[in-house]
């Protein structure tokens, strides 16, 4: 380890403030509350059980209480006639598709309880993101629409709706009004040919894609540049050198898992055994998540982006656009210069992308990937993306369209532009000229509140359909439940309402694939149709690249950019630069009514359940503001009141704010959920882009402590985070791995040590793969009925899940003395530079377990292959075992969550329970739980392999953090087996495990995180 090297989680722990000390010190600072069971009602009323306990102890109290509760009987009734697809107990997968990916879904008895990838899906190779996982619960959410309505009319008969809407678009269509079908981007062929169809029959009607975070810059730049309008498949498996300027390709830019899987292919253990890594240089205003994974990341502001785009392309062609212009900042003059030079190394192999949707400075990046060689191979312009095809354009007519009343008719699906378009009220004010306003979403959002008429449609897990996320990649949508509501597929809809002979969607879609798409995959006929079904996807021959060669003009590209750069500049007191930006758990906001997503830390903040103004120590000591503060941010008629987070890394002089935030409509869990900042939103130069501007800011007087996770738990100094550079690793394998040749260090025990002769069940991450997405959070909540808490707990330090990502900031100071807490506060005026490393942590199942020698009761034991349980039923919640676990992955139930109409907004209500998997058992009050390693999974697999008389294979098993990672940084598997690839993972020369000097002889070891750079520095 770097003696100038120091890892924390958040400023209060660097600093040791007293709050950060006294909470960290005392391990369960709530006490107890056995007077309020004692003297607040007695031991009689709504006294909770453990509290009962608690008071009186185990004895027969206990039992006499119990005795005294009355039960419900109720008949239950066997199947008459058991489906023959239906064996209870046992789960059934069916393949579908969610946002272009392959994907399987588990069913329980007729229910779909889980999401997993499916390995055959060629962009994320069975990895899922956390919107994914996170899906499934959407399925059962009461506030969703469930019947047809329509103004004035107390019907809820599809029939009657049906003939309200065709005789309104006969009358419309005989007035010769415009009709609109507005949607987020469809890319899936047959809702596409039923788009077509309904168009035909009313040829006043127009589809127009709307993208609340538009993509429009980059495909008009292709459009200039190439003579091509489409949205380019990147491809970063094939980049040696990435260099990004704000564009959050990990996060939230265009297909970030997929993208997650093509990264980590040139830097996970395979990449480093071959002594090969790729290099990532990351520009950006905020920290985002691609920063946090960068080799090197330089904080710039936005008005700053395109000048060092311009200075890029100089260095790299040798020329000079005219007006060119140095940074004030020399360090990213320098570093500009530097990212130039290893991209000309990597021609043919190297990659430049930006986040902005301005289409000058994406013609310009177009210039940079032309002079690098980067069509063909980094950049694939002929089998290209279909997944953001918005046009703002478009959109911007239509708005116009609306205001002077030409339209008759409006369809909105899944779009919801009231809410997230920058200028709503132009949208509210308009619509109220249109006669006829269908929704079809399936919750009664912003949009749909102002519409006559809504036809809700099915979730996608009761849908048919297909999807096509790239140009000869198509997947299949196929239901996996009835419909849980009287809703109806848009697509059903649009034919009953287009007058098309085929009224069934079903029928509809099968017909498009036998005459269209079949014979792609070399399919034909009935029997063709089931092995799609099976296996989920069709993958047809990539087109050979083609030649593309770059012949625009850039004299009026870079006058624009370098323009519009001194327009976004901020001056003056309390003025600053302004970014909105997706968060990886938000996103566009269209989920917000989603718990699991709202309880998801952010990865970078840590913060759940809010949105905020993210600004640098500097700006923030510079305003006499503290964390938590409020401030109101405005520009141009708008305003927001925000808390202020102390974000390291971000570009002085900006304030970075997520979108997706301040629903109003979104449902009793996304309600007024942070602040609005699509508002902000800037439409310049035809398109919509996310660096909006100069903004004003003034504290309001108030602070809100935000619901913020990073600080939670402490590891008081000692050392787990191991990270070193390519260079001191190729030189010695073993740097920084605390390990000599393949051996562990040697620590006297005074523990018994016993065989495992079948099964040794063990884990090894990658932190070198991980990016810290918190995919693995979202599946393991779902696979174990993991409880959302909500806000008000997680600021009490209450959170639940049983895996969670620890975010490390470190900064070097370059010198060799060592580290004191002066030198560090010290450096804290300068946080620009900080480099962050993502940790999965979750119980280590450790041989000596700490827990096991200090639990009174026995709840928890260690198994004969190797895993620490528990046992539920036996714990009294002494909470011993959690104040004795150095790692902190314990979680004790405060409550019953599942019971307390607290928390009734998240499981308790008519349809929710039913997401939860009947292989886990939910957790009372005053138990404690923590990650049990999917025991269920592994019996699955081991009942698997003995009904089919033989041994359990590797690969039988995959835990659920597993499952979905994307960057396939989690193995898990029996390491008594050497040819596994646990066992394999785990010989690594970089692997280690966290506080191994306290010889608990951890079940997980982790792999040294090794960064690209010259030079371990911050």
């Amino acid at each position: 380890m770097d003696s100038n090297k120091k890892y924390w989680k958040g400023l209060e722990e660097l600093n040791k403030t007293p709050e950060f000390v006294e909470k960290n010190k005392n391990e369960f600072p709530e006490p107890i509350p056995i007077e309020d069971v004692l003297s607040g009602g007695g031991l009689l009323g709504k006294t909770p059980r453990r509290d009962f306990l608690k008071a009186v102890g185990f004895g027969v109290g206990a039992v006499t209480l119990a005795a005294c509760q009355k039960v419900p009987v109720h008949k239950s009734i066997p199947y008459l006639i058991k489906p023959e697809e239906v064996t209870p107990g046992v789960a059934n997968y069916y393949s579908s598709t969610y946002d272009g990916h392959a994907i399987l879904v588990k069913t329980r008895e007729g229910r779909p309880i889980k999401v997993e990838g499916n390995p055959n899906d060629l962009l994320s190779k069975g990895g899922l993101s956390a919107q994914a996982q996170a899906s499934v619960l959407d399925l059962y959410d009461v506030t969703r629409v469930q019947n047809p309505m329509r103004t004035g009319s107390e019907s809820n008969e599809w029939k009657e709706l049906d003939a309200f809407v065709l005789s309104e678009l006969a009358a419309i269509k005989a007035g010769g009004k415009k009709i609109r079908l507005v949607s987020s981007t469809v890319s899936s062929p047959s809702t596409l040919a039923v788009i077509a169809d309904f168009i035909a029959q009313y040829p006043t009607a127009k589809h127009i894609n709307y993208d609340a975070v538009s993509y429009t810059g980059i495909i008009q730049a292709n459009q200039n540049s190439f003579g091509k309008a489409v949205l380019p498949h990147y491809r970063f498996d094939k980049a040696d050198v990435i260099v990004s300027f704000g564009a959050d390709f990990l996060g939230s830019w265009i297909s970030p898992t997929e993208f997650t899987t093509q990264y980590v292919q040139n830097r996970n253990s395979k990449s480093l055994q071959s002594k090969k890594m790729s290099r990532h240089i990351q520009f950006e205003s905020g920290m985002s998540l691609t920063g946090t994974n960068a080799d090197v990341r330089i904080p710039v502001k936005p008005s700053d982006e395109g000048v060092a785009l311009v200075n890029l392309y100089n260095a790299i062609s040798g020329t000079t656009l005219a007006g060119s212009k140095k940074l004030t900042d020399n360090a990213t003059n320098s570093a500009i210069m530097v990212a130039a030079n290893e991209l000309k190394a990597a021609k043919g192999k190297a990659l430049v992308v930006a986040g902005s949707n301005d289409v000058a400075i994406q013609i310009l990046v177009n210039a940079i990937n032309a002079a690098l060689g980067s069509y063909g191979t980094t950049i694939d312009l002929d089998n290209y993306s279909h997944q953001y095809a918005g046009n703002d354009k478009e959109f911007v007519d239509f708005v116009g369209e609306l205001k002077t009343g030409d339209v008759g008719a409006v369809f909105f699906l899944n779009a919801n532009p009231v809410y997230d378009y920058y200028n709503s009220k132009e949208i509210t004010d308009a619509l109220a000229k249109v006669r006829l306003k269908v929704s079809f979403s399936d919750h009664k959002d912003e949009t749909t509140n102002l519409c006559n008429v809504i036809a809700p449609n099915h979730h996608y897990l009761e849908s048919w359909g297909d999807d096509s996320a790239i140009e000869g990649y198509y997947t299949i949508l196929q239901p996996t439940i009835n419909p849980v509501y009287n809703t109806r597929q848009t697509e059903t809809s649009l034919l009953v309402w287009g007058a098309n002979p085929v009224k069934e969607y079903y029928t509809y879609v099968r017909s498009n694939w036998d005459k269209n798409l079949l014979a792609k995959g070399g399919l034909s006929g009935q029997k063709g149709w089931e092995t799609l079904l099976q296996t989920g996807l069709v993958k047809v021959a990539d087109k050979p690249a083609g030649s593309y060669s770059f012949t625009h003009d850039l004299g009026e590209v870079a006058h624009t950019i370098l323009g519009q750069s001194d327009k976004l500049a901020a001056s003056g007191d309390k003025k600053f630069e302004l970014q909105v930006y997706q968060s990886k758990a938000m996103l566009d906001g269209k989920r917000a009514n989603n718990p699991w997503l709202q309880e998801l830390p952010d990865p970078v903040s840590k913060v759940t359940w809010d949105n905020f103004a993210a600004m640098s120590l500097n700006d923030i000591r510079k305003q006499g503001l503290s964390e938590g503060d409020v401030i109101t941010i405005a520009i141009e008629g708008y305003s927001i009141a925000l808390p202020v987070l102390l974000q390291p890394g971000q570009a002085e002089g900006t304030i970075s704010v997520a979108l997706g935030y301040g629903r109003t409509m979104a449902g009793p869990v996304g309600d007024n959920v942070g602040k609005n900042a699509f508002p902000f939103v800037a439409l310049r130069n035809g398109t919509l882009q996310t660096s909006t501007g100069v903004v004003s800011i003034s504290p309001t007087g108030d602070n809100i402590v935000l619901a913020q996770t990073q600080t939670h738990h402490s590891y008081e100094g000692r050392n787990v985070i191991r990270e070193t550079t390519l260079k001191d690793y190729l030189k010695d394998p073993y740097h920084n791995s605390g390990r000599s040749g393949s051996d562990h260090k040697a620590y006297t025990s005074l523990w018994d040590e016993y065989q495992r002769p079948t099964y040794n069940w063990v884990m090894a991450i990658d932190l070198n793969a991980c990016t810290g997405c918190g995919a693995c959070v979202v599946a393991c909540s779902a696979e174990n009925n993991v409880p959302v808490v909500g806000r008000d707990e997680v600021r009490r330090r209450r959170e639940m899940h049983w895996i969670r990502i620890d975010r490390y900031y470190s900064f070097n100071d370059g010198k060799a003395e060592p580290v004191t807490e002066e030198r560090e506060i010290e450096k804290l005026t300068n946080l620009n530079n900080v480099s962050v490393v993502h940790q999965p942590m979750l119980c280590q199942h450790c041989d000596h377990a700490p827990c096991e020698t200090v639990c009174p009761v026995l709840a928890t034991v260690h198994s004969s292959e190797g895993l620490n349980h528990m046992a539920y039923n036996r714990c009294v919640g002494t909470r011993y075992c959690a104040n004795n676990c150095p790692f902190k992955v314990r979680r004790f139930n405060w409550f019953n969550y599942w019971n307390d109409a607290r928390f009734e907004n998240y499981i308790q209500n008519e349809h929710t329970n039913l997401v939860l998997n009947p292989d886990v058992t939910t957790r009372f009050r005053g138990v404690m739980e923590k990650c049990s390693m999917c025991i269920q999974r592994i019996q699955a697999g081991k009942l698997k392999a003995k009904i089919e008389k033989r041994p359990v294979k590797d690969g039988d098993v995959k835990v659920a953090c597993q499952q979905t990672c994307p960057a396939n940084a989690i193995i898990f598997g029996n390491v008594n087996d050497p040819e596994s690839e646990v066992a394999k993972a785990l010989k690594s020369e970089r692997t280690y495990y966290v506080l191994e000097e306290l010889n608990v002889q951890p079940g997980i070891g982790y792999q040294v995180k090794v960064r690209n750079r010259t030079e371990l520095e911050a």
